[in-house]
């Protein structure tokens, strides 16, 4: 047999292929799950093979990083921004028919306007709830608690990027004396 027909022999076990590289000596591997510490969903990376091949390939983390899995997960990156940008259309309509409400709160005065207790996210939800608008407490933005009697602007946040303000009055309660 000549040096060109004899066939290298490998050691690896038969039906096993060996993982291809990337360009600094690691496997590249395409995640399908965030792993802590290596990278997020749909990142490429470069791991060790020991690493690949007892971890994350087996656990089902990460694929290899072939240019069909590439396309597929950019893809799909496309429709999940896709949806994120109607999702932030919608949630932004949504702010804007908030933000054109204004709502009452009645609470126990001085003559002053002194506020007795003080008026804080928690009345301000059950207000908007009241006028069939749904928010949580944590959406709504105060510097402090309402203290006294007056028209009050409070900032509201849908999501990270959604924001938008409400007018807010705090009038003395009817048929209360102070």
């Amino acid at each position: 047999m000549t040096a060109q027909t004899k066939k290298k022999k490998s050691r690896l076990p038969k039906g096993i292929k060996r993982l291809p590289k990337g360009d600094q000596g690691g496997i590249e591997l395409l995640l399908i799950h965030k792993v802590e510490s290596l990278g997020g969903q749909g990142e490429v990376v470069q791991v060790s093979p020991g690493y690949a091949n007892n971890y994350l390939l087996p656990q089902g983390l990460a694929t290899l990083a072939s240019d069909h899995h590439k396309r597929m997960v950019d893809k799909h990156k496309a429709k999940l921004q896709a949806i994120e940008k109607a999702q932030q259309a919608d949630l932004r309509k949504h702010a804007a028919e908030i933000s054109k409400q204004s709502i009452t709160i009645e609470a126990n005065a001085t003559d002053d306007g002194h506020l007795y207790g003080s008026v804080g996210a928690p009345e301000i939800v059950a207000a908007l709830k009241n006028s069939d608008i749904t928010l949580n407490s944590d959406q709504i933005r105060l510097e402090g608690p309402l203290k006294e009697l007056g028209l009050y602007t409070v900032k509201f946040r849908l999501a990270s990027e959604v924001e938008g303000e409400l007018k807010v009055w705090v009038v003395p309660q009817v048929g209360v004396d102070a």
